[in-house]
C-alpha cells in the first residue's frame, strides 16, 4: 500500500511538473504576449510583455497571447452615409493594416481580443465615423466631382484615429454608390452629353462633305473653264490665219457652178467689189 501511495504522489507531481511548464513558439511574423492571469497593476492595466520564439510558461498562472503583425486585410460589409444636402450614399469599403510591432503590448492590455475581433469592433466603427464625418462636409454632386479628395479625407481620418490605437493602414479603398435618382441623373446627363457629340461629329461629318462637294464642283468648273478658253484660244488663232485669198479659195472650191439668179429672170454675174 506505502509502495502504491508513493507511486501515485509521484505520478501526481510528474503531471503537476509537466503541466506548470508549458511552451509554445512565437516565430517572426507574430508577436507574443505573456502576462500572468491574475495580476493587475494599480491602475487596474493588464501587465504583459512582449515573447518570441520558444516561451515558456506556467499554463496555472500564466498565458501566452499572439497577433499577426503582417498585412491584414478588411472588406467590411456596405452602409449608409449621408451628405450635407441629405442624399444618402452606400459605402463599400477595404481596408488593408498592419499592427506596429512596438503598440502589441499596448493594443492587447486595452482591448484583449483577436484582431478579427477588434476589426469587427473598433476599427469597424472608425470606418464608419471617418465616411460619416466626410460625407458631412460635402454635397451630393461635390462628392461625386472630388471622389479622390473625399477618400482622401477618409484615409486622413483613418491614419489618425487607428494610428493612435497601433495601427498603420496600409492601402485603402472604396466603392461609392450615389443614391438611385442621381445616378439616373447622371446617367441622363452622360446620355445628353453623348448625343450632343454625336450631333456634332455629323455635322462636322455634312460640313465636310459639302466642302468636298463644293470642291469637286469648283475643280469640274475650272475644267470646263480652261477647255473652252481652249477652244477659244485655238479658234481665235484659226480666225486670224485666214485672208483674202484663202476664203476666196474654199469658196470656189465649195461653188456647184452656177450663178444666183434673180426674179427678173437671168443670172447675176460676179462682181468684184473693191
Amino acid at each position: 500500500m506505502k509502495k502504491f501511495v508513493n507511486v501515485f504522489m509521484a505520478a501526481i507531481a510528474a503531471m503537476f511538473i509537466i503541466n506548470s511548464c508549458a511552451c509554445t513558439v512565437i516565430d517572426n511574423s507574430e508577436v507574443g504576449l505573456k502576462f500572468k492571469k491574475f495580476s493587475l497593476s494599480d491602475q487596474g492595466k493588464l501587465e504583459a510583455q512582449s515573447a518570441t520564439g520558444y516561451v515558456f510558461y506556467n499554463p496555472f498562472t500564466e498565458r501566452v497571447f499572439s497577433y499577426p503583425v503582417f498585412v491584414q486585410r478588411v472588406n467590411y460589409e456596405p452602409f449608409e452615409v449621408t451628405t450635407k444636402d441629405a442624399a444618402i450614399f452606400l459605402m463599400d469599403p477595404v481596408l488593408a493594416y498592419e499592427l506596429k510591432r512596438e503598440k502589441a503590448v499596448d493594443v492587447f492590455t486595452t482591448y484583449r481580443k483577436p484582431l478579427k475581433e477588434i476589426e469587427m469592433g473598433y476599427m469597424n466603427t472608425c470606418v464608419y465615423n471617418a465616411y460619416r464625418d466626410c460625407a458631412n462636409a460635402y454635397t451630393a454632386d461635390e462628392l461625386m466631382a472630388n471622389r479622390v479628395k473625399f477618400e482622401n479625407d477618409v484615409r486622413a481620418m483613418l491614419d489618425k484615429s487607428l494610428g493612435e490605437e497601433g495601427f498603420r493602414v496600409k492601402e485603402f479603398t472604396s466603392k461609392i454608390d450615389p443614391p438611385k435618382s442621381l445616378r439616373e441623373t447622371i446617367d441622363a446627363k452622360n446620355a445628353a452629353i453623348q448625343n450632343a457629340l454625336k450631333a456634332e461629329n455629323q455635322v462636322k461629318e455634312a460640313e465636310a462633305n459639302a466642302k468636298i462637294a463644293i470642291a469637286k464642283a469648283r475643280g469640274e468648273a475650272e475644267a470646263l473653264k480652261i477647255q473652252a478658253d481652249g477652244e477659244a484660244y485655238y479658234n481665235r488663232n484659226v480666225a486670224a490665219s485666214l485672208n483674202e485669198l484663202i476664203v476666196r479659195q474654199y469658196a470656189i472650191e465649195k461653188w456647184n457652178g452656177e450663178l444666183p439668179t434673180y426674179n427678173g429672170g437671168g443670172t447675176v454675174p460676179f462682181i468684184n467689189v473693191k
